[in-house]
């Protein structure tokens, strides 16, 4: 027997897992997804991307998914309705910027409508083909409500934002649960809020578990949902450092490959056809 056979559902990150180098879902991509949904897998996209952008690129498979975004503080349903909101308080957020954060990094804060960020980034902008969730340049020490869904710190410099992640470990070791999504994007979370946790609300929606997951991505906010699934599948081009920290997970290909999609034709659909 197949070990295939018990994948119920599908659950993929986006950035450097699903999209290609341009940042959208490729055609191929979107026609696998297409008819993994037509024979009846539950699709889950789960990023760190706020939910207005993630929309916006979902929206593009033209089908009904799950969306998990801001790593589990939102989830949307297939109709996209709101299914689950978690937001940072304004006090824990400014305990956090009152740090001393060098200053050539870029701090953003997302917000239900519009992020807040101390300056301009095109490396950040160009993740976004489509502004649908536009930034808002401020200084943060004049913002009287900092609550929000997430902190993102950014720098093209990955030592500089290792050195800060330390920081906010030594100084809220029992608050906050950083990651990095990317080696220039380090995330900061409350403790409570992870992809995985989101994943598991949905699943148990769905009348599912982890054990009928077949899951893929890339960066540390993947980690626990990779760990927890039936089958966790990293891509290539992740950070060495969570390759070695889950050695017993299969390694695929690039994500500007259609590794994702690939994966999915040769071990699932085609699954479906010799049965």
């Amino acid at each position: 027997m197949n070990e295939n056979q018990n994948v119920k559902v599908i659950v993929t990150d986006l950035d450097g897992t699903l999209l290609n180098a341009a940042h959208a879902i490729s055609d191929y991509t979107k026609t696998i997804f297409q008819e993994l949904y037509k024979q009846g897998y539950t699709i889950v996209v789960a990023t760190g991307r706020h939910h207005k952008d993630a929309m916006q690129i979902t929206d593009h498979l033209e089908i009904p998914v799950y969306l998990v975004t801001s790593n589990g503080a939102r989830i949307h349903t297939p109709d996209k309705a709101l299914y689950y909101a978690f937001d940072i308080q304004s006090e824990a957020i400014q305990s956090i910027l009152s740090l001393d954060i060098d200053a050539t990094i870029t701090t953003v804060l997302f917000k239900e409508e519009y992020w807040l960020t101390n300056k301009q980034n095109e490396k950040l902008n160009s993740f976004q083909k489509e502004l649908h969730y536009p930034p808002q340049i401020v200084d943060f020490k004049q913002v009287s409500d900092l609550s929000g869904i997430k902190l993102l710190f950014v720098d093209e410099d990955h030592h500089k934002l290792v050195q800060l992640d330390q920081q906010i470990r030594d100084q809220q070791p029992s608050s906050f649960e950083t990651c990095f999504s990317l080696p220039i994007c380090l995330e900061l979370m409350d403790k409570s809020i992870d992809k995985s946790y989101a994943i598991a609300k949905i699943l148990e929606k769905e009348n599912s578990t982890f054990q009928q997951t077949v899951c893929f991505g890339d960066g540390f906010n993947d980690e626990k949902m990779l760990s927890q699934a039936y089958k966790g599948l990293i891509m290539n081009n992740a950070q060495q450092t969570l390759k070695d920290k889950l050695p017993h997970l299969e390694i695929i290909g690039n994500h500007h490959e259609d590794a994702v999609a690939s994966y999915l034709e040769t071990n699932l659909l085609n699954l479906v056809e010799k049965l």
